[in-house]
């Protein structure tokens, strides 16, 4: 595969064809697509969450934490960032930094028994 494919056709059969590889647990393909997706369309949560998903799963930890600390500073209330963010942080063994992460979206998910 050259570079351009992943840059062929609409926004809309790119963040198809990513969610493919994702779902073929591909991940850094999905990537790839994805982060040319979320060049273009930076304010759009879904992109941008499923990049740094494709990034955590693929072990790119610092990758997946600049996407979801962009992410939080987007949507402060998207839980499943903040809950991606700790586990990426506990990956990296700095787990007093997830630990704050982690209740937040325990808080925001109404989960109040983790809080």
């Amino acid at each position: 595969m050259d570079t351009t494919y992943y840059d062929q056709g609409t926004t809309a059969e790119r963040w198809e064809r990513a969610r493919l590889f994702f779902d073929a647990r591909d991940y850094a393909v999905a990537a790839r697509i994805l982060s040319g997706l979320v060049d273009e369309v930076p304010e759009q949560v879904g992109p941008r969450l499923l990049l740094a998903r494709a990034y955590y799963h693929s072990a790119q930890l610092r990758r997946a934490e600049a996407e979801l600390r962009a992410l939080v500073e987007l949507d402060p209330v998207e839980h499943y960032a903040r809950l991606m963010l700790g586990r990426t942080l506990q990956r990296q063994g700095r787990h007093d930094e997830a630990e704050s992460h982690l209740r937040i979206a325990s808080a925001l998910a109404g989960d109040f028994e983790q809080v």
